[in-house]
């Protein structure tokens, strides 16, 4: 009898604890375990985001619309140097912490950072999904928008600065016909099969940094927002 209520007990115990664990572990997340998502609406103005520092805050607000936002949320964006060897360029594989990454839904996007820059990773137009966990529309839709900014290359780490050409729309303060900016395609699908056309973070440039030059290619001004921790 002794033995049956000890192990009563130490179950009831347990339950309370895996209980208190996972009440811990909704309140520190807010009840949302994304660390991942496609803006759904980008600034309004093009490749001007506000600099790298607005499009954070971008993706620090629609997080927490959705009950996300006690997270350190980064924009998965590069930036250009004033020149070959400047300090001050930023990568966007160095901004968006370790991994791993869920969507809204919960899917696993990638491990880590070298998981997320290989075939591996697991982004496609079913799980690039923005913060409401509503798919961000592919090619066939319309309008088309996935052409998504990131200003890099396929590794993650940013072009050269001048005299080179402009991937980051003067690092995210342009919302004119000049300058340009790299997209990436959420959806891995482009007018031909080749690995620019299908990459998900570095595929083409924009034809400038107005909103009405970003559309014409399959864009809307979105961009990736990761968590940090």
């Amino acid at each position: 009898m002794r033995s049956v209520m000890r192990w009563s007990m130490l179950s009831a115990a347990g339950v309370l604890g895996l209980t208190a664990c996972a009440a811990m572990q909704s309140q520190s997340t807010g009840g949302n375990p994304m660390s991942f998502f496609v803006t759904s609406v980008g600034s309004g103005k093009g490749g001007d985001l506000g600099g790298i520092e607005g499009a954070d805050r971008h993706c620090r607000a629609l997080a927490a619309a959705v009950g996300a936002g006690d997270r350190t949320w980064h924009a998965y964006l590069s930036t250009q140097g004033s020149s070959l060897n400047d300090p001050k360029v930023v990568h966007a594989r160095d901004r968006i912490g370790t991994g791993p990454w869920y969507n809204a839904k919960g899917v696993m996007i990638a491990k880590n950072v070298d998981d997320l820059h290989s075939p591996s990773n697991n982004i496609t137009k079913e799980t690039a999904l923005d913060e409401r966990g509503m798919r961000v529309n592919s090619r066939g839709d319309t309008p088309l928008k996935h052409d998504i900014l990131t200003g890099s290359r396929p590794d993650g780490t940013a072009f050269p600065g001048p005299p080179f050409a402009d991937m980051t729309c003067g690092n995210w303060t342009r919302s004119g016909a000049d300058g340009a900016a790299m997209t990436g395609h959420h959806d891995r699908a482009g007018p031909i099969d080749h690995p620019w056309a299908t990459s998900w973070n570095s595929a083409h440039p924009t034809l400038g940094c107005s909103l009405e030059k970003v559309r014409p290619t399959g864009g809307d001004g979105l961009f990736y927002c990761f968590a940090v921790r």
